[in-house]
Parts: structure tokens; C-alpha cells; sequence
């Protein structure tokens, strides 16, 4: 290296310096106008701290903003945890999610809340809906769907019961990793893992662990917390499970569709305001007669709106008898979004909405 090489690098490295006190300077501006909100807001009797809608908004105008080189999911990442730890000034959050430690649902609830929220690992779906229900935590993150092994059925059945409300999505591209306590997966009798993932990573199964049995564990974080424990199991997890547990990464990214998602809900009792791009989510059902979801479904293409999903479950009311659980663009707050749902709700048999929300942000 050259002394003109040294110099150069010696200037970035002051320049660094000098944009690190910068920024924190800021940082910590930021931080004292999150204390002054709290303060106004407890004058004024308020405890809505949290607010997805403006959250929303601040992590698309950084994206629009970013020019590089980080990527725009990385620059939005670093400002959650920024939004994360100002929020914890004002008030402090406990999120249920479907646990135990290290799970994909974990690391949603992390992703969606950033790092400064109290996160509380339940053995169950219906215990995260609980618990949010009961008061004992603020908000529970649940899966709903995976891009390639479908809908998660039992979020969606509870929802026929629960009286909470969707307040916001997580989509989070799903990584497993082999994991394991030694270094080659030869002498593995078991493979360990949840069924989506073990489905999910279905082919590279085959090719590389055909011999090996294939057991469903209650989550992947289990399945590495046994493998700690036996030498002759390996586990399906993610890179957060083999930290926490201490194991190796056997072989990684064995996912068979490398654009493998999963897409998570974010539940509460809060009626989330409009964000400007929004969903909204219902349950409807009509009678059993020739063209029922056909006139269900009309209203939408009627007033023009964008239909995401659909799925059908049994309605627990009567053999042969379905609900539908459908995804709309838009705000319930949105004129055509508001006729569309009276022209629905005049033609349903049975109506529930379960919450409008901003769409996942990168």
C-alpha cells in the first residue's frame, strides 16, 4: 500500500468518524422528540402509542428516499430498529408469537417490531390469540400462509371466534438451514423439523438424506432443541435457531423454491387508520344455492377493486357449509371499499371484517 493509499484511507476513516457523531447527534434528537410525543399524548389521555399506519409511511418514504448502496430492505431495516428503540421511550410492548425461541414467527415479530419489544415465545395459535384477548400482551404475530405449501388453516379458524383485529402483515423469506451438533449429516438416523418445512425442503431432502427418517416436530426451534441433545438428529431451522442452540450449519439455504416466503399477521385490538396503501380482510358467506360466490364476490368487481386471496373453510355450523376468507386492496375507510362492503353485507348470509391494515413493507 502506497503513503498516498494510507492517507486516502486515513480521510475516509476520519470522514466516518465525523458522519458516526453526526448521526447519532440525530439519533438521539429523534429519541427526545419521541419522549415529548409520549408526554403529549398522556396529557391528553391517549395510550395509542403505537401506530402501524405511521410506521408504514416512514418506512416507504425511506425506501422512495434510498439511493444506495444499501439496499432498500437493509436501509428499512435499519431505521425500524431506530423506530423501535424511540418507540420503547414511549411505551413499552410485549409481542406473543407462536414460539419457542428461534422461530420464523420470532423473527417476523422482530422484523415487524424491531428489537426493542419484550417478545413472548406460546406453545400454540390459539395461545397467542389469548393472551393478546386477556390484555398480557400488546399485540401477537401469527402465520397465515406460505407462497408454496398454502394457507396455515388453524390461524384462520380461529378468527371465525376471535374478537381481534388484523393490524398489520409480515412477508419474511424463509431460509432453512440443515442444522446439527457435528459436522456431516452422514450419521443422522432422524431429520427433525416442522411439516411446512420438512415439506418445503421436500426435494433437497431426497437428493442428499434419503434414508434418513423425517419426523414432524411442533416447531423448527424444537426440532434444533432436541438435536442438541441427540447426536443422531438433525434439524430444519433457521439461522436464528442454530444461534440460539449452539449447533453447525450442515448445509444451508435447502429450501427447494429459493423464493420461498411466508407471510405472518400482526393481531391486536387496535382499528389501524388508512396508510395509502392498504388491505383489508373479511370473512363472508351466502347461502348454498348455484351462483352464491359468484354474487359474494360481484360487489368487488363492481366498484373495481382488487381481490387478493380467497380461501374456503368449513364453517363449523353445518356439514357442507363454507365461509370464505378473503384479502381486498384497500381501506374500509376507502369510499369504494365502504360500497362495495354494503352491497356485501346486504348479499351475505354472514359478514366479519377482520381489520384493515398497511400492506408489508420490504
Amino acid at each position: 500500500m502506497t503513503v498516498s493509499d494510507e492517507d486516502r484511507l486515513q480521510n475516509l476513516r476520519d470522514e466516518i468518524d465525523r458522519l458516526d457523531e453526526k448521526i447519532q447527534s440525530l439519533i438521539t434528537e429523534r429519541a427526545r422528540c419521541a419522549e415529548e410525543i409520549a408526554k403529549t399524548k398522556e396529557r391528553s389521555g391517549s395510550d395509542h402509542f403505537y401506530r402501524p399506519e405511521r410506521e408504514a409511511e416512514i418506512l416507504r418514504r425511506v425506501q422512495q428516499r434510498n439511493e444506495g448502496p444499501l439496499a432498500d430492505e437493509e436501509m428499512a431495516r435499519l431505521f425500524r430498529e431506530i423506530m423501535s428503540a424511540c418507540l420503547a421511550l414511549e411505551s413499552s410492548m410485549t409481542i406473543a408469537f407462536l414460539g419457542p425461541e428461534g422461530t420464523f414467527t420470532q423473527e417476523a415479530a422482530l422484523k415487524h417490531f424491531g428489537h426493542s419489544v419484550k417478545t413472548l415465545p406460546l406453545g400454540a395459535i390459539d395461545e397467542v390469540f389469548r393472551e393478546v384477548e386477556s390484555g398480557n400482551a400488546h399485540f401477537g404475530v401469527v402465520p397465515i400462509e406460505n407462497s408454496t405449501e398454502g394457507v396455515i388453516s388453524h390461524t384462520l379458524d380461529i378468527f371465525l371466534r376471535s374478537p381481534l383485529k388484523i393490524c398489520g402483515e409480515v412477508e419474511l423469506r424463509i431460509h432453512h438451514h440443515l442444522l446439527g451438533k457435528g459436522d456431516d449429516p452422514k450419521g443422522a438416523e432422524r431429520v427433525l423439523s416442522h411439516q411446512q418445512s420438512l415439506a418445503q425442503c421436500r426435494g433437497w431432502l431426497d437428493a442428499h438424506l434419503p434414508g434418513v427418517e423425517r419426523v414432524a416436530a411442533s416447531s423448527n426451534a424444537e426440532a434444533a432443541r432436541q438435536a442438541v441433545r441427540n447426536n443422531d438428529i438433525v434439524a430444519i431451522a433457521g439461522e436464528s435457531a442454530a444461534k440460539l442452540y449452539g449447533l453447525n450449519v450442515l448445509a444451508a439455504n435447502i429450501e427447494d423454491e429459493p423464493d420461498n416466503t411466508t407471510r405472518f399477521l400482526v393481531i391486536g385490538k387496535l382499528e389501524t387508520e388508512p396508510s395509502g396503501k392498504d388491505k383489508t380482510s373479511l370473512i363472508v358467506s351466502g347461502n348454498n344455492r348455484a351462483g352464491a360466490l359468484h354474487d359474494l364476490l360481484a360487489p368487488f368487481h363492481r366498484h373495481q377493486i382488487n381481490m387478493t386471496r380467497i380461501e374456503s373453510r368449513p364453517s363449523r355450523k353445518g356439514t357442507w357449509q363454507y365461509v370464505f376468507f378473503v384479502d381486498i386492496d384497500g381501506h374500509v375507510k376507502d369510499a369504494k371499499v365502504q360500497a362495495a362492503l354494503r352491497e356485501l353485507e346486504n348479499g351475505s348470509a354472514f359478514l366479519k371484517l377482520l381489520g384493515s391494515y398497511p400492506r408489508a413493507v420490504l
